[in-house]
């Protein structure tokens, strides 16, 4: 079936050809039409199938029917890298059309953003919180609205965002079309689409939250402490030349890049810490092919849209299946071929029965050729770092430790003069006197001694 086919809008369809597609992938075959009949819609696919352009190519093919000024789409998106991604889609589709798109998120100054709202851009790419802002008080500016959507919208009720989508929806007008797309959608969400839609029409593309059929998927069992070296190990061979890794925070995110870039291996990072620019100079660079390496946080990486990408590592295996679904999706995109790895500990087993459970297939578990995964941890040295003290025998009462910057053993009396905290320790846990008369601090700390 060819774009052509869809009844989008002449100028559309040169555009979309433009970018080397010809047809149109399942998801967007089934609900362009409904969208052009101005249906709600509730849109479910895995990630890489093309839900993008299964809204905004109607939408702008509508927009394009009836021109007129003021915002007349809005699309929220839960994160900045989400939102960049979504506006380079409109403005590639929209190129051939005199329409104009405006995006909204945080990270960088309002006054562009303002401006924007002000003079009436058509479309508005956003997310919640930045939008939330700067709508109080400029209501007018979206009292034309003819189009909303709700990108990942999963990823919203993680975030926590309903709240603030809750509130930016009732300034928007009643009559309107909304459309809810997301690689998943539970039953939460289900709930928020009673709220939000009228008689939605509801397109699913494949069994709700199962990975991609073009992604092969395998699993390291491997401890915690041979991780780094583990992935050292992997990144020894060619085929990985295009790697995302998932890391559950940002700092561990930050370590991992240093490791790599200590080892020779060109990588950048994706966290919230990073700042907007840095965010998306890292994303341009990996995009590139200037660095080969790009570690990432899950919120961070929901706007990550890259092609190209060979392999996704798990370094931390994700608690949900949802987080999994996302991540994996990064790769094998546009019927491409891919591979998952997955780096699993102890600790993980749970998560990763929960996913084989829902998915309802086994992930392979296979062992890297040359690698000791059964390598122990290094032992940690007693007193080396950080002055430590051996461990606390049955029964022992220990005296406090003396404050940083004085001489072992030597505390600091109110009077100003130094004292051997050692010494007044021994004789308060003997029950002496100090020379001043008064009980040593152990007793009193315990609230034993005679007073």
């Amino acid at each position: 079936m060819p774009f052509r086919s869809l009844g989008l809008d002449a100028a559309i369809i040169k555009a979309v050809q433009e970018t080397g597609y010809t047809e149109p992938t399942p998801i967007q075959a089934a609900a362009i039409p409904f969208v052009l009949q101005r249906r709600d819609l509730i849109g479910i696919a895995q990630t890489g199938t093309g839900k993008t352009a299964a809204f905004t190519l109607p939408i702008l093919s509508l927009l394009a029917s009836s021109p007129s000024k003021g915002i007349r789409a809005l699309i929220i998106a839960p994160t900045r890298e989400l939102v960049v991604q979504i506006e380079e889609n409109v403005r590639a589709y929209a190129k051939h059309m005199p329409l104009t798109v405006a995006t909204i998120y945080g990270g960088v100054s309002e006054r562009p953003q303002i401006k924007a709202l002000e003079q009436g851009a058509d479309l508005v790419v956003a997310t919640p919180g930045r939008l939330l802002d700067l709508i109080r008080g400029r209501e007018k500016a979206f009292a034309h609205i003819e189009f909303l959507v709700l990108d990942e919208a999963d990823r919203m009720l993680d975030m926590g965002f309903v709240p603030a989508i809750r509130q930016i929806v009732k300034l928007l007008p009643r009559k309107r079309q909304t459309l809810f797309f997301s690689a998943t959608l539970s039953r939460e969400i289900e709930k928020l689409t009673g709220e939000f839609l009228q008689e939605p029409e509801t397109v699913e593309i494949g069994r709700r939250s199962n990975p991609a059929d073009t992604v092969t998927q395998s699993v390291y069992e491997i401890p915690q402490h041979l991780k780094p070296g583990l992935l050292l190990h992997l990144l020894q061979n060619g085929a990985l030349n295009m790697v995302l890794v998932f890391t559950r925070t940002k700092h561990g995110a930050d370590r991992i890049a240093r490791r790599l870039e200590q080892a020779g291996i060109t990588t950048g990072t994706i966290h919230s810490n990073r700042s907007q620019n840095q965010r998306l100079r890292a994303l341009n660079e990996f995009r590139d092919g200037k660095i080969r390496v790009l570690v990432a946080t899950d919120i961070a990486a929901r706007g990550i849209d890259v092609d190209g990408i060979t392999h996704v590592v798990n370094y931390d295996f994700p608690p949900h299946h949802e987080d999994y679904v996302h991540r994996i999706g990064r790769t094998g995109r546009a019927k491409a071929v891919g591979e998952a790895i997955s780096f699993v500990s102890k600790e993980d087993d749970d998560a990763l029965r929960a996913l084989e459970r829902f998915t309802r297939r086994g992930i392979p578990r296979v062992k890297a050729e040359g690698f000791d995964d059964k390598a122990p941890a290094p032992p940690r040295e007693r007193g080396a770092v950080g002055n430590r003290r051996p461990p606390r025998k049955p029964g022992e009462v220990r005296a406090p430790r003396s404050s940083g910057g004085r001489h072992q053993g030597q505390s600091r009396r109110r009077d100003g003069s130094a004292g051997s905290a050692g010494g007044e320790a021994r004789g308060s846990a003997s029950g002496h006197q100090s020379a001043g008369g008064k009980k040593g601090g152990i007793g009193r700390f315990f609230g034993f001694g005679s007073r």
